[in-house]
């Protein structure tokens, strides 16, 4: 904006300068007296508007004189119009209550009509309107991922006003002829802040709230609910936990919204009990409808995350802890073992991963590699590359794939840093060198061998969670089994790791990589001569050893028996009766649910109906495979019982989302994530940014905002703060 000083021989900007600077009025007796005052020829052709948008005066060459005295006049007049107006309703309701001395009963709805009916002023509909246009403004912003501020201080240089991002839009807004701020800020100077960084704060509390609730009124509307953190993020500078709620919505949709972040806290009962507040006191979130619970983290915030769980199940015990079906079980296991090299190695390979999705280049040049190496085996080497196009990092066999993959993603890498070419610039050249480095570790090496061979044991009983629902009943039957293996794997330990450590060092020597034991383990036993550990006795009581260990504890912490008889009653889709030749037990296994009844004493006959009726279906009537169809059916509300029951079984965080329409909060949020730095990101601007499509209500935000912090806007001069330049 060509904020220079329209007086004659002035060159100050108001990007240089302390003083204020004023726009011309649009009033035209008014701006025809500063033209006068200018005496500049040149703008008397110009219209009040285009003065207004286009033209200043600094502070020097502004007169007071000009200044419009009226609006403090009309505040006065207003004022006393609401007083003179305060004073007939008085004497209305005397009247009144005259008249009803004889007829009480009216009294009440009479004084509660004329309450609800009581006319704004002109001054309070202005304000409403000037606050509705800082929500908009803010709105869209929100929606639109455009950071609040525009610049960091240190990169403005000294004396140099730059109006941050709200500011601008705030400017252009009026620039476009708003009349609702061109009024508000008409006599303010164009470098001062029109809307105080306290008053941008708590406006954007209101609307992250408004947001929130309109998402939320849904869920107390579908009574029952699941709980679910995806992993913690830096939210500028600060960590916080990403919180999403699972319910079955009016047209039975099972859903997936995220609701807002949790600041993170190092201490664990702290952190629960902050959890449980905010859930509850904040987001007015009754836990006793909470049917599920999960938790997405890596190693280093797993522990704590099993003290928010516990908290909570102690309070709810029908809050089950379980897996989220947007995790493979594989990988959740891995990010919970509490050993440092698995914690590394996990961030290693999405390093790696994201590194070759940079550019359609890089992974085209990790095909070429694949297709020489598997040249005698091009089915393998095609399958191999399709998986690296994808995000293979999260599948159930991403050990499995790596190990496959590792001797061509290190060709991969060396040619990309040792190339003559120069077809890559510094930056990738410089990242492939460091991530060469990092996958040809030994410690990393042995890592993923072990990693690949214990969840070998856990990899088609995680894939079946995450198959149909019929698999995802009979794999609650084959937990004993998968248990009883890995029991069995702890119980002869030292044989199984010598394997798993040969096959690591083959791997090793196959790719020139030096075998030794770990840096830190190396310099903590300097000088201690009695140490003579070899590598492969430290890796199994560094490695193996625990991870196993802990793999059998999370199976039996995740698939509580509360958990498989949730799973078991899966038998209720008539797909699973079906393949249990209608012989199934649900009654017993609902007994968990029974408080979540209609009419619990119609159960049992109920569900012999629900049986008979798909048992003696006709031939061209196929057998609803999921929740979500036996759901939607038309008549399932003749069977209130199998209705609540199917809903509470829908939104366990286990079960998988079957319409992947339903489940954008979560690719919302990851989106958000991924294109916005972490400096800029903001928890208010990212429900909006997330939740886009939620409807809201202007005129809500503007009254709460005037309830909670009416004095701060009453008056048109209280929302202005002076910027002081640095």
């Amino acid at each position: 904006m060509p904020n220079f000083c329209a007086a004659p021989n002035c060159t100050r900007k108001s990007t240089q300068s302390d003083l204020a600077f004023f726009r011309f009025p649009r009033d035209p007796a008014r701006c025809q007296k500063w033209v006068e005052n200018c005496r500049r020829a040149d703008l008397e052709d110009k219209t009040p508007d285009q003065l207004n948008k286009h033209y200043r005066l600094c502070a020097k060459h502004f007169e007071t004189s000009m200044i419009c005295r009226t609006s403090e006049d009309e505040i006065r007049t207003l004022k006393q119009k609401k007083i003179d107006e305060t004073s007939e309703q008085e004497q209305k309701h005397k009247e009144i209550n005259n008249s009803n001395a004889q007829n009480p009963s009216a009294e009440e709805g009479v004084e509660e009509q004329d309450e609800d009916v009581l006319p704004l002023t002109l001054e309070e509909k202005e304000n409403k309107e000037y606050l509705k246009s800082l929500f908009e403004i803010l709105i869209l912003m929100g929606k639109q991922n455009i950071p609040l501020d525009g610049h960091e201080a240190d990169e403005i240089p000294e004396g140099l006003f730059t109006p941050d991002n709200f500011q601008a839009l705030l400017e252009c807004r009026i620039n476009s002829g708003e009349e609702v701020l061109r009024k508000r800020f008409e006599t303010t100077a164009v470098n001062t802040l029109f809307c105080s960084k306290t008053q941008q704060k708590q406006m954007l509390e209101i609307c992250e709230s408004c947001i929130r609730e309109e998402t939320l009124r849904e869920v107390r509307d579908s009574h029952f609910f699941s709980i679910i953190t995806d992993e913690v993020v830096d939210i500028a500078g600060e960590e916080h936990l990403p919180v999403l709620v699972r319910f079955v919505d009016e047209a039975h949709n099972l859903r997936e919204e995220f609701v807002g972040f949790l600041p993170y806290e190092a201490d664990a009962e702290i952190l629960a009990m902050k959890f449980h507040t905010t859930i509850t006191e904040k987001w007015g979130l009754n836990m006793e409808y909470c049917r599920g619970q999960a938790y997405i983290v890596s190693s280093g915030f797993s522990s704590k995350m099993k003290v928010v769980a516990s908290r909570l199940l102690e309070k709810y015990p029908q809050a089950v802890y379980t897996l989220c079906s947007s995790c493979a079980l594989n990988m959740w296991l891995a990010k919970s073992v509490p050993v440092m090299g698995v914690s590394v190695a996990l961030g290693i390979i999405e390093e790696v991963c994201s590194f070759f999705h940079r550019s359609p280049q890089l992974l085209l040049e990790l095909d070429s590699v694949i297709s020489a190496l598997f040249h005698n085996n091009e089915e393998k080497g095609k399958e191999l590359k399709e998986i690296c196009h994808s995000q293979w990092t999260g599948r159930h066999d991403a050990f499995e794939i790596l190990v496959d993959l590792l001797q061509a993603l290190v060709l991969c890498l060396d040619s990309i840093n040792n190339d003559t070419n120069i077809r890559w610039n510094n930056c990738i050249a410089g990242r492939a060198f460091v991530l060469c480095s990092a996958v040809t570790d030994f410690d990393f090496i042995v890592t993923i061998v072990v990693l690949k061979n214990v969840l070998s044991f856990t990899r088609a009983f995680g894939k079946n969670l995450q198959g149909q629902t019929s698999d995802v009943f009979f794999a609650a039957s084959s937990l004993t089994a998968v248990l009883h293996s890995l029991n069995e794997v702890m119980e002869n330990i030292e044989v199984y790791h010598e394997f798993w450590f040969e096959e690591a060092t083959n791997l090793a020597t196959k790719l020139d990589i030096q075998m030794k034991l770990p840096g830190k383990f190396r310099r903590a036993q300097q000088g201690n001569l009695e140490s003579q550990m070899s590598s492969e006795s430290y890796y199994k009581e560094a490695l193996s050893v625990p991870t196993v260990e802990h793999i059998i504890q999370e199976l039996k912490d995740i698939f509580s028996e509360q958990h498989l008889k949730a799973l078991k009653c899966l038998s209720l889709v008539p797909s699973v009766m079906g393949q249990l030749k209608f012989n199934t037990s649900e009654e017993h296994h609902a007994d968990m649910y029974r408080s979540d009844l209609p009419n619990p004493d119609t159960l049992s006959a109920e569900l012999h109906c629900w049986r008979i009726k798909w048992k003696h279906r006709g031939k061209d009537i196929e057998l609803p495979s999921t929740i979500y169809e036996a759901l939607h059916l038309p008549d399932i509300k003749f069977f209130p019982n199998v209705y609540a029951l199917l809903k509470v079984l829908c939104i366990l965080p286990v079960m998988k989302i079957e319409n992947e329409r339903h489940e954008n909060g979560r690719k919302r949020l990851k989106a958000y994530l991924r294109n916005t730095l972490t400096d800029q990101r903001s928890s208010n601007l990212a429900l909006l940014n997330i939740n886009f499509d939620i409807k809201h209500d202007l005129d809500l935000m503007v009254d709460t905002y005037i309830k909670l912090y009416t004095a701060k806007s009453e008056l048109p001069t209280d929302n202005s703060e002076t910027i002081e330049n640095t």
